[in-house]
């Protein structure tokens, strides 16, 4: 009686470990932008925002874990202003001929209960490698009603230094080293 209890319940529990495999999403780049902020010589803030991008997420809610990449085209920056754009494309800034991308690969989600904290990684802009840390405004997993699919996304910040991927211009004149990324991110189950 005892082996036949033990494999009813190994028979009922084999669908709870099958769902907690990682599923995989599609960055869906019209719900997604990363924008940036960085204050103008103590005064105003300059803003802008990279539109074009691609990427991929790998999520466990049962397992708590995950990874996510996130590429982004360096020539989709807007700020609104196409000369402040081409500066910030030019070396003096992003150097877009020599870097036309850069990406974020996090693979440690951190989880309060069933939500989505913060995600640790590694962001590669300028071809120089460094931690961040995104931390979670909100997080969120839906039914999608038109795509008849799961969507999974939210919105995340952080504060870098931007010297540490040799963005140094304007450093020396006051031009803020603060810099604040807002990622705003939804991806589609496949």
């Amino acid at each position: 009686m005892k082996t036949l209890t033990t494999f009813a319940a190994a028979l009922l529990a084999a669908p709870l470990f099958a769902s907690a495999a990682p599923a995989t999403y599609a960055v869906d780049p019209t719900h997604t932008a990363v924008f940036f902020e960085a204050l103008h010589f103590g005064t105003s803030t300059n803003r802008g925002r990279f539109t074009k991008n691609s990427g991929t997420v790998q999520f466990d809610r049962a397992g708590k874990a995950g990874k996510v990449e996130l590429t982004l085209d360096m020539a989709g920056i807007n700020t609104g202003v196409a000369p402040f754009d081409k500066h910030l494309q030019s070396a003096d800034f992003f150097d877009v001929a020599n870097h036309p991308t850069a990406k974020f690969v996090g693979d440690k989600f951190v989880f309060d209960g069933d939500k989505v904290t913060e995600v640790q990684g590694q962001l590669t802009m300028r071809g120089k490698t460094a931690p961040v840390t995104l931390k979670a405004v909100r997080f969120n997993c839906y039914d999608n009603p038109m795509l008849k699919r799961e969507v999974c996304g939210g919105d995340f910040e952080t504060t870098i230094q931007r010297s540490q991927w040799g963005v140094n211009w304007g450093l020396q004149m006051g031009v803020a080293d603060a810099t604040k990324l807002i990622v705003q991110v939804e991806a589609v189950k496949q």
